[in-house]
């Protein structure tokens, strides 16, 4: 008898962004690198559930009918009492953007449902309080019937001193089976160290398998269980903008975890921790694939299956 496919809930931050151009023309779009991510997940056959902070407000309702369209399940109990969180960015005559933060993050406690056997978090979502605490309770619950990844997405000027994000992202990896952050990130977080240190750090805490994203330089990657490390290059043709590629990198990353058995339940989880490199290559594979599908297409463009 087969295993019906484990679901993944993904928890993090979805929002409007707000551009407004130097004539004061304003374009609104649905955003947020968790909820990318979903929709890389949801456009990848995988069954995919998604845990936020909405308001009962249009943006609310915009958000919610974006993710539901792509074919994400929007959990009933992300609609609350607050506003619908914004990015507003302004751009002046060379196209430059100024940013303002509006966000609220008011997590209800998440009851897994039935049939999750992954969790997935990152960005603001994880370390924004007080919805941040709810996430970390969510990644506890699954330890025992699944498994987390993570991608911390360090947004400097809105998470606050990095000192304290850092105890915080640390935290969230040791209780992550798989973490994935750009150079960005690494240099954000650990000025001065190489991917290899940090890699080999973040085993130590926990993690089965750490990846950095390096842009057009492709990606490293280290597995714990041998100390590994493994490289391979960007898969993109040409590039229109880089909007969505490291969701979607990530997406295509778990979808390629999943279907190579090392993610979605315990014995998954045994599994990955005594990977080698060759094993979790072909995921490593896909999530070059598809970030390198995305940054080919302007916006956070999700690939399908198909397309790979």
């Amino acid at each position: 008898m087969t295993r019906p496919r484990p679901r993944i809930l993904v928890i993090g931050e979805a929002l409007v962004d707000i551009v407004t151009d130097p004539d004061g023309e304003s374009v609104e779009h649905v955003g947020g690198s968790p909820a990318n991510v979903a929709i890389g997940l949801a456009r990848l056959d995988q069954p995919v559930d998604f845990a936020t902070s909405l308001g009962q407000d249009p943006r609310g309702d915009r958000i919610t009918a974006h993710l539901t369209r792509h074919g994400v399940t929007v959990l009933s109990t992300s609609h609350g009492q607050d506003p619908t969180s914004t990015a507003r960015a302004r751009l002046d005559a060379t196209g430059a953007a100024t940013y303002e933060f509006d966000l609220y993050w008011n997590l209800p406690h998440i009851d897994l449902p039935d049939g999750t056997g992954h969790v997935h978090t990152g960005s603001i979502g994880a370390v924004l309080e007080p919805g941040a605490a709810r996430t970390l309770e969510a990644l506890r619950a699954v330890r025992d019937r699944g498994t987390v990844s993570y991608d911390p997405n360090i947004r400097p000027g809105i998470m606050g001193d990095l000192d304290v994000v850092r105890d915080h992202v640390e935290g969230i990896i040791a209780l992550s089976d798989v973490v994935k952050a750009s150079e960005d990130d690494l240099e954000l977080l650990y000025a001065g160290q190489s991917p290899s240190q940090v890699m080999a750090y973040w085993g130590s805490l926990g993690a089965s398998l750490s990846v950095v994203t390096r842009g057009e330089h492709g990606v490293v990657f280290r597995v714990t269980a041998t100390g590994e490390e493994g490289s391979a290059p960007t898969a993109a043709e040409r590039v229109v903008d880089t909007v969505g590629a490291g969701d979607s990198f990530m997406a295509g990353l778990i979808s390629g975890l999943l279907a190579s058995g090392l993610l979605g339940d315990p014995d998954a989880r045994t599994r990955l921790a005594g990977a080698t490199l060759d094993q979790v290559r072909p995921a490593v594979d896909r999530g070059v694939a598809t970030s390198g599908i995305t940054v080919g297409k302007a916006g956070a463009y999700a690939p399908s299956l198909d397309e790979l």
